[in-house]
């Protein structure tokens, strides 16, 4: 049978196109287009950003305090992403209804469980800093549980769905022989997600590192807090110099994530 390639057919997708298209134009026709809209010095200050590129400040000075600021960055990044996955492995594995027994119990936890994880995961880890930050002040807690919360939702989502996915067979094997629900899930279920979990963890603890500095703009410490700084005192050689420093520190954490599949999988 010829596809009629002149046939439009109305479906969820390109509903879905079609409104956030008539949106984008709508947004456009709401933009005042005048001579206000483009700063005036924009043009200069996004040339000296440039130039800046290719002189960073190496001097001593900042580049200790790059040191520390990186630090401080991936304590709190290392931080948070202990305690999320804490919380996405419990929240995770009851979310996947693997230790529940009876439809009818999976039926009532389960949605709990991942409704608790989009929950956590709805809000950005910037607005929980602020939420922090207004009731605890501007403590290395506030970053910590700031990026615990909403990676834990996430994680524990991932986690709960590759768990849903593992091949049932090796399962029923090991409830044959007598194992229990929890023997089942730690000689069953874990080995087998364990890599992919590990290298996703991974990923999202690269992100977290970038997530780290981005909360430093609410005034906590890191390399955020520092680029912040400098771009308020126009030293935009500086802002470069702690800008590597986070290149660095995610690739650094990539290549170590790699390294760390490769053992798994072998």
């Amino acid at each position: 049978m010829e596809r009629n390639w002149m046939s439009f057919e109305l479906h969820k997708r390109k509903i879905l196109s079609l409104i956030l298209g008539l949106a984008f134009a709508a947004s456009l026709f709401s933009v005042e287009w005048n001579s206000e809209l483009i700063h005036n010095g924009g043009l200069t200050t996004a040339k000296q950003i440039g130039l800046a590129f290719f002189t960073p400040d190496l001097s001593g000075e900042i580049l200790i305090l790059a040191l520390e600021s990186s630090w401080t960055t991936l304590s709190y990044a290392a931080a948070g992403m202990s305690l999320a996955l804490i919380i996405a492995f419990f929240f995770g594995v009851a979310a996947s209804g693997v230790m529940v027994s009876g439809e009818k119990n999976k039926r009532l936890i389960k949605p709990f469980f991942r409704s608790q994880l989009g929950f956590m995961r709805a809000i950005h880890e910037l607005v929980w800093a602020w939420l922090f930050v207004a009731s605890i002040g501007l403590s290395p807690f506030a970053a910590i549980f700031a990026l615990a919360i909403p990676y834990g939702g996430i994680l524990g989502r991932i986690f709960a769905d590759m768990l849903e996915d593992v091949p049932q067979e090796p399962i029923r094997a090991l409830e044959a022989a007598g194992a229990s629900k929890l023997q089942a899930l730690w000689y069953g279920y874990l080995p087998m997600v364990r890599a992919s979990i590990t290298s996703y963890a991974m990923y999202r603890f690269e992100c977290a590192v970038r997530s780290s500095a981005i909360m430093s703009f609410v005034g906590i410490g890191g390399l955020g807090y520092q680029i912040q700084l400098s771009l308020d005192d126009l030293h935009y050689d500086e802002v470069w110099t702690f800008v590597f420093f986070l290149i660095i520190l995610v690739i650094l954490i990539d290549a170590w994530s790699n390294q760390l599949r490769k053992r798994l999988i072998q």
